[in-house]
């Protein structure tokens, strides 16, 4: 089989899933993770139950929880096994950085208030009821199901080799 067609199988494969689960689960941390994590046969112990409030930080609009469900990955991927494994950890940050770098020049920034303004026209307060439901209905969900499938998208073209 063409290399390149895999590769793009594989790309496709994790932004289709990607969209799928984030409309399914409304968490783009988990959802983030998870694909990676199936498609790379990732150990995740407990990550995944872990990242459980980590949208938008815990829905306050920081960190974007698709960047940090992806840096997540990378670090299973990319990290060091022993806190005092200096190059280990030196090591990581090269594609931990690449990845933030190409999601912050796709989506505008890392940031779940700044994403949100940019694909909806507003920032949304997504711990308020009233707020959730105003997302909800803007196609909210729709939206960060595509922030979330170009999340995966770039971790996984690093992780294969080529991003």
């Amino acid at each position: 089989m063409n290399t390149e067609a895999s590769r793009e199988e594989v790309l496709k494969k994790v932004t289709d899933r990607a969209v799928q689960i984030l409309l399914e689960s409304g968490n783009c941390a988990q959802t983030s993770f998870l694909v990676l994590k199936e498609q790379f046969d990732l150990d995740d112990g407990k990550i995944l139950r872990a990242l459980t409030p980590f949208p938008g930080v815990a829905l306050r609009g920081e960190t974007c929880g698709a960047v940090i469900g992806s840096l997540m990955a990378l670090g299973l991927v990319y990290g060091r096994d022993n806190i005092d494994d200096m190059s280990g950890y030196l090591r990581s940050l090269p594609p931990a950085r690449k990845f933030c770098r190409q999601f912050e020049k796709e989506q505008g920034s890392t940031m779940c208030g700044a994403i949100l303004e940019t694909k909806l026209g507003k920032r949304y307060n997504l711990a308020n009821p009233v707020e959730s439901a105003m997302y909800l209905s803007s196609g909210g969900p729709e939206k960060c199901a595509e922030v979330v499938a170009s999340a995966v998208r770039i971790a996984a073209e690093i992780m294969l080799g080529r991003g």
